[in-house]
């Protein structure tokens, strides 16, 4: 009898740990897939239609990119003779999801790099945006929406909220160039954790054996997970990738002490 009870107990803490880490949180939570990011794309371009509150003719380099431009549409203008209140330089930033495709549209951020006073009411015009390897991978175009605003006076006085010297263009950028990938042919996968942590690992690891009833995944270090591709997902590592990050694991918390004031 005595034996069967500490069967039955085994058996039930067995299960609970399975099942407490089966119901934790979900892989996709707390890991990423390495080479599924992100990449950061910029440019220089210019922003027109402001009320003059431009850059002054103090900032040379808007000067100069505006009387390139008016010279590439066939305008030949001297640029001492250019006044650019209405004109300010920029810089525009953005993210270039993973996957994206050519024609799909994404947001940029504004940022004023001279002396202008407030973006407000202006508009962005053709700025090409590059990658680090400076291909260029989208165009960027459209009215400038800023989330604050300046308001004076002759006499000096005047109001001012957050920062209207940079603004965002909302779905601004078309873009023209995919980053080539090779992902649904890949031979083994990398999960990343977003905290590297040698319990949580091995975790992973166990939770993902357990679910293909293989030996498919490793542990490199505290935060690398290699998944080998099962043959049968061998050109379909995207059903692959969503098995595994629905599986819940529990990751290693670090224990806490709070004391308590009062």
């Amino acid at each position: 009898m005595k034996s069967a009870i500490v069967k039955l107990s085994i058996l039930f803490v067995i299960l609970f740990g399975v099942l407490g880490q089966a119901y934790g949180v979900r892989i996709k939570d707390i890991a990423d897939i390495k080479g599924v990011r992100q990449n950061q794309l910029v440019g220089y371009g210019l922003v027109v239609g402001l009320n003059g509150t431009g850059d002054s003719d103090d900032a040379i380099f808007t000067i100069q990119s505006f009387a390139s431009m008016l010279e590439r549409m066939g305008v030949t203008v001297r640029p001492e003779d250019i006044e650019v209140d209405n004109v300010a330089a920029v810089i525009v930033t953005t993210d270039l999801p993973a996957f994206a495709r050519s024609g799909g549209r994404i947001d940029v951020l504004v940022s004023s790099i001279g002396d202008a006073q407030n973006l407000q009411g202006g508009t962005l015009l053709f700025t090409p945006l590059k990658g680090a390897d400076g291909q260029v991978y989208a165009i960027a175009q459209g009215p400038v929406s800023t989330g604050g605003f300046a308001a004076g006076s002759d006499s000096g006085s005047g109001v001012q909220k957050n920062h209207p010297t940079a603004g965002r263009v909302v779905n601004g950028a078309i873009i023209e160039k995919e980053i080539a990938t090779n992902f649904n042919n890949k031979q083994s996968l990398t999960l990343n954790l977003h905290r590297a942590d040698f319990t949580t690992a091995s975790r992973v690891a166990q939770a993902i054996n357990i679910a293909f009833y293989d030996q498919i995944a490793r542990t490199h270090d505290a935060g690398t997970i290699e998944v080998q591709v099962p043959e049968k997902y061998k050109g379909n590592t995207v059903a692959l990738v969503t098995m595994i990050e629905r599986l819940g694991v529990t990751p290693d918390i670090v224990s806490k002490v709070v004391i308590n004031e009062f």
